[in-house]
């Protein structure tokens, strides 16, 4: 009798495990209509934290957090976490690197090699990224930096 919980049947809601089972559909059905109209493209930053990345050639490491733009509250860079290897490394991926989110695997491709991004700059958190190690960074991967798109475009204008 002892420990048997407060209802016949062990500790849980009256009814037992049934009743519990339909509590949680319930509440899971209720969830699915809060979100019915939501934008199934908007997802939380959280949400892809952990995420695997997948370069052209392989697998190379996971998402381990973002670095925001303060002024824009855009995503500046990816922070991976290259310990797949031996000795791995905290480095930078730009989201324009990005070809896709795949949600249901869980997992980042991007438009890099596994090489490149082995032997890409370490992102040092302790330490303030500024535009010289931004193009150290892109300069590495062969791409443009958004700054000398971005004062291209202003010329033009």
């Amino acid at each position: 009798m002892w420990n048997a919980g407060i209802y016949p049947g062990g500790f849980g809601l009256p009814g037992g495990p049934a009743e519990e089972e339909r509590a949680r559909e319930e509440s899971a059905k209720a969830e699915r209509a809060r979100h019915e109209d939501d934008d199934p493209h908007l997802r939380s930053c959280k949400a892809i934290i952990g995420y695997h990345i997948k370069a052209t050639d392989g697998e190379v490491g996971h998402v381990e957090s973002l670095l925001i733009d303060e002024e824009t509250w855009a995503i500046q860079y990816l922070v991976v976490n290259t310990s797949n290897w031996w000795l791995g490394h905290k480095v930078l991926i730009a989201p324009e690197w990005i070809d896709e989110i795949r949600w249901q695997d869980k997992s980042v491709s991007v438009d890099l090699e596994c090489a490149s991004i082995k032997a890409s700059p370490p992102y040092e958190s302790s330490q303030q990224l500024n535009r010289e190690g931004e193009s150290s960074l892109y300069n590495h991967y062969g791409r443009t930096g958004y700054w000398l798109i971005e004062t291209v475009i202003e010329q033009e204008k």
